[in-house]
This record gives structure tokens, sequence and C-alpha cells, in this order.
């Protein structure tokens, strides 16, 4: 395991050596490479803006943040970041992590996929939320240090992740696509399946029980 990059030290608790062996378990190369980048393009952010965040929680969330893409922790009838947020708020209780913590970690893994909201939140949500964006869609790409995104990639590949992560995306909630009614993942759904619709919100609110 890497001790430093790119200026940031990798968390090595036995909480956060857990927590990685979980992921090693469970996911795959495409989602260890992928959140391990993820922490550490949050992680370089904050550093670079100064901000005061715990890094052993912005490297549990990034661990725990696409868990709920696999089969050992998708539910049947729940988003996936939802399903992430709740296996990772599962394993904190099991380390007395205190609530407020486990709440900052829910928030952040549940919230990584919102915009406009997750960016105002508390710095370990709007960083895992940086990270994210960096990484999927380039966000920040060129406001990025060329050498520490250089550095990261050469430790954490991405091994054509463009053309590899929408179908791992659409693999983790193909059997539950009304999941992403209202959020970015519909798109997931509609780039395999067009013919797919999914509620529409003028529809519900014209077609509810109210009488007018």
């Amino acid at each position: 395991m890497f001790q430093e990059i790119a200026g940031i030290k990798i968390p090595d608790s036995r909480l956060a050596k857990d927590a990685a062996d979980i992921l090693r378990e469970h996911g795959d190369d495409l989602l260890w490479n992928h959140s391990n980048r993820v922490f550490l393009f949050g992680a370089v952010n904050g550093k670079k803006a100064k901000q005061n965040y715990d890094l052993e929680l912005l490297y549990i969330s990034a661990l725990f943040h696409d868990l709920g893409l696999t089969k050992k922790y998708s539910s049947a009838d729940l988003r996936f970041e939802v399903d992430g947020a709740n296996a990772a708020r599962s394993f904190l209780q099991q380390y007395q992590v205190p609530d407020e913590s486990i709440r900052l970690v829910w928030d952040a893994i549940a919230l990584h996929t919102t915009p406009g909201v997750a960016e105002h939140k508390e710095a370990e949500v709007a960083l895992l939320f940086s990270g994210v964006g960096l990484d999927v869609m380039g966000d920040g790409f060129e406001q990025f240090d060329d050498d520490s995104r250089e550095e990261i990639i050469k430790a954490f590949p991405r091994n054509n992740f463009k053309q590899k992560i929408i179908p791992a995306f659409y693999e983790g909630f193909k059997h539950k696509p009304e999941t992403t009614f209202g959020n970015m993942k519909e798109d997931i759904v509609q780039h395999f399946r067009p013919e797919y619709k999914n509620k529409n919100f003028c529809n519900c609110i014209l077609h509810s029980p109210w009488k007018e």
C-alpha cells in the first residue's frame, strides 16, 4: 500500500485498512482505482483550498461511495448511493465512531451525485463530490495540478475508465431503474434502454389525488 501520493498520506488506521479490505473483497479493480483517485483528488483540492476536514472520514467516504453498485450491498429498492451510505454507517457503528462523523460520511456518499447541494455542505461532503466530479466527468481538470494528477493516475490507473464506468453503473442498478427518477443516473438507464421511461414530475403533479 502506498504511504503518500501527491502530498496526501493514505490513512493507515485499523478503521481505514478494514474499509479498504471491504472494497477489495466486494468491489473490483475498476472501483478500487476509481475510489482511491476520488479520495486523492478530493484531498488535494481540500489541501489546496486550506480546508479543515477529516482525512480519514473522506477516505472512508471515498471507499464506500460506490459500494452500493456491488451485489453484496445493493438493495432491491433504494438508490445505490443510499445503499453505499447505509453500508458505511453500519461499518462505522462497529467501531464506535461518533454519530456526527457517521452522519458526515452518510451525507457525503448519499449526495455524491447531487450537484447543487453537495458542494454547499460540510468539507468532507463537498470534497468527495469534487473528487467524483473530477474523476468521472473531468470537473476542475484544468485547475488541478498536472504533476499531482499524473502521480495519482500512476498509482491508481484509469485503464479505459471512460468506457468501463458507464456499463458498471448500469450493472449496479439495472434491476431497479425506478430509483434513478429525479437524478442523473437516469441518463445511464436511458443509454442502455432508450425505451424505458421513468415517472414524469409534471404528470405526478397533474395526476395527484387532489381534486382541483
